[in-house]
């Protein structure tokens, strides 16, 4: 894609804090963009994939969030809870078809910025490469690797927000 339809792309997403009633919209770009992290791991058991609505809508309701739309359409969400000074972000979902548009790193600029949280954590697994690089892009620095039962690794990466 050509830097003037990016930034077209760009100026178009509208950022919104996440509400229940986006429920149902957000688990279907949670499992679409999830696909893609169950082929590379070779399992959908995993709860991104499995998580149902109503699981879903209890989560937005008790914790925060953050959705992007383009032109109406829902194409990326994210969750986090505050857990004392640390900001815990999860379940980023951009639909297949927007990632690499910049949705992600808009979604995680809203999170941080909304909070008061002096640090903020996320993780990943460690074939998720493309996570990795956007985390790390926006700032945020390995601090953990966790080994798993697969041969895989979660990877945990933590950013300074607030002093």
């Amino acid at each position: 894609m050509s830097d003037d339809m990016q930034n077209s792309a760009m100026t178009k997403i509208a950022l919104a804090r996440i509400r229940p009633e986006d429920a149902g919209e957000i688990l279907t770009v949670q499992r679409a963009a999830f696909v893609s992290e169950a082929l590379i791991y070779g399992s959908v058991d995993m709860p991104p994939l499995t998580q149902s609505l109503d699981q879903l809508r209890a989560e937005i309701t008790n914790n925060e969030g953050w959705v992007a739309r383009i032109d109406g359409r829902l194409v990326g969400a994210l969750r986090a809870v505050i857990d004392g000074s640390l900001l815990l972000i999860g379940r980023i979902a951009i639909a297949p078809d927007m990632q690499g548009e910049g949705i992600g790193h808009a979604l995680l600029e809203a999170v941080e910025r909304s909070s008061t949280a002096k640090e903020a954590e996320l993780f990943t697994g460690s074939l998720s490469e493309a996570n990795i690089h956007l985390y790390e892009a926006c700032g945020y620095v390995q601090t953990q690797r966790v080994p798993q039962a697969d041969g895989t690794e979660q990877v945990f990466l933590r950013k300074q927000l607030h002093r």
